[in-house]
């Protein structure tokens, strides 16, 4: 039987963004959620990936929202 990924919530990552407390739901590349939401101030060293929890993520997949329409057009 395959193994399966431990659920993000066991794992102790917390959210990137400054002055949040909660546990990270999703792991995104820092260079995009800089571009997507310049406004949310990050960590003073956040590296190649951050972690988001539900609500920073939710932010940012509504300004993002557009551009992956795009991107999925593109496929069809």
């Amino acid at each position: 039987m395959a193994m399966k990924h431990k659920p993000r919530e066991g794992r102790g990552d917390k959210c990137g963004v400054v002055d949040c407390k909660e546990q990270g739901h999703k792991s995104l590349s820092t260079k995009k959620v800089k571009q997507a939401v310049p406004d949310l101030k990050l960590g003073s060293n956040p590296g190649k990936r951050i972690h988001l929890c539900k609500t920073h993520y939710k932010e940012f997949k509504k300004k993002t929202k557009k551009e992956r329409e795009l991107d999925r057009l593109a496929w069809e």
